[in-house]
């Protein structure tokens, strides 16, 4: 709706100044044209609502910067051929990496969205000293990629699952509770160089699923994070909602009413680890996502019944979902492969088609367009975020750390 009383409103009553509208302003141009394959100036003119001058200025500033490069000139008519602009995918690297409970991922990613380079590695409840291995080694890795300008990384972003240590993994090594009091951050500080910012990795998966997925067309979605556990993220209008405790989407601790698993929570039961146990118990390969792409009769019965079982769990949540937030889509992603998140959502959605009278709406369920890398690749978006990306509160005076 475009009716002024749908705005957004807020309880800070926080200004801004000059040097805070210069920087959004700027931050807004740039996303601007890292949405678009080429633009023009008069192109950035309709899109951001800014004079023909402001653009001119920023778009100098972002070019001698190396953040936009010209790559064209476009003839429009009479007289002088638009100026064609392009993001610099060289002009700025984020690293992100992923920790978490059944794997380490270690990705570099250009200014356009790019991974330039990847590290990635298969291991169960990884202790810090193995992390700290794990990134060193990346690390030098990626470093020495020639694809990775090293001078031009600009920040680190670290995606872990919270709290790590949690009930309902019972092959979880006792030691592993020293993560829930770590600082992750302080962990690796010292092997990488740069600022660094820590976050969820439901979050992250989410935050990349808005930038580089389906969030060019979708700004109001709840994601649906499948891996070793069972997390979630919520986009409204764009932008990742936390909460007010940072805890918004954490859908794995709802607990079930189906029969069979009332009392527990989902993700006892909707998880990779889950899955993995109940291979396990079969007497089938598991422990590893190989496992999950068998042929064997045996195995793909027990994956055919955790399928039917995760989707009967999952409907009371996505019932909630769809009532109180009302979102344009239910995106599953993880770790999980591709064609057993589409098994998913197949059976999710015949199972809400169930409900369907008795509610408001149901947002159609899509597998995530992000890859299982979507985590990592979230993780370092946080620093072009946090240096050149927009948000409100850029603008704000007060109230920022």
């Amino acid at each position: 709706m475009t009716d002024r009383r749908h705005a957004r409103l807020t309880v800070s009553l926080s200004g801004t100044n000059l040097e805070r509208a210069a920087d959004y302003n700027q931050r807004v141009v740039l996303q601007a044209i890292r949405l678009r394959a080429v633009t023009t100036r008069q192109e950035l003119v309709a899109v951001t609502g800014l004079t023909p001058p402001t653009i001119a200025t920023i778009t100098r500033r972002l070019i001698a910067a190396g953040l936009v490069q010209i790559v064209g000139r476009l003839q429009q008519g009479r007289g002088q051929p638009a100026v064609q602009l392009a993001i610099d995918p060289d002009g700025a690297f984020g690293i992100g990496v992923n920790i978490d409970r059944d794997h380490l991922t270690f990705v570099v990613l250009d200014l356009a969205g790019n991974v330039r380079a990847r590290v990635s590695q298969d291991i169960a409840y990884a202790l810090p000293d193995q992390v700290r291995a794990f990134v060193a080694g990346a690390v030098t890795t990626c470093c020495d990629d020639p694809r990775v300008i090293v001078d031009r990384i600009v920040g680190a972003g670290i995606a872990v699952p919270e709290p790590f240590s949690k009930a309902g993994f019972h092959d979880q090594p006792a030691g592993y509770s020293v993560w829930n009091d770590l600082d992750v951050a302080g962990l690796l500080a010292d092997l990488m160089p740069w600022p660094l910012h820590v976050d969820n990795d439901a979050a992250t998966a989410a935050l990349g699923e808005l930038e580089f997925g389906s969030g060019r067309n979708c700004h109001n979605f709840f994601y649906l994070l499948i891996g070793a556990g069972l997390g979630g993220g919520l986009v409204i209008d764009g932008s990742y909602y936390r909460g007010a405790s940072a805890r918004s989407g954490e859908v794995g601790y709802i607990l079930s009413r189906v029969p069979a698993s009332s009392g527990k929570s989902i993700e006892s039961r909707v998880s990779l680890s889950a899955l993995y146990d109940r291979l396990s118990d079969a007497g089938c390969t598991s422990g590893t996502l190989a496992a999950l792409g068998l042929e064997d009769g045996r195995a793909q019965s027990v994956i055919d019944a955790w399928i039917a079982e995760a989707a009967e769990m999952l409907v009371d949540p996505m019932i909630a979902i769809n009532c109180l937030i009302n979102p344009q889509a239910v995106l599953v992603g993880g770790r999980l492969p591709e064609p057993l998140i589409d098994a998913l959502v197949a059976a999710l959605t015949n199972a809400l088609a169930h409900h369907a009278a008795d509610m408001p709406s149901i947002a159609p369920i899509r597998r995530a367009a992000m890859a299982a890398d979507a985590p990592a690749v979230g993780a370092a978006l946080l620093p072009f975020s946090d240096l050149m990306l927009p948000s409100d509160a850029i603008l704000m005076n007060v109230g920022r750390d």
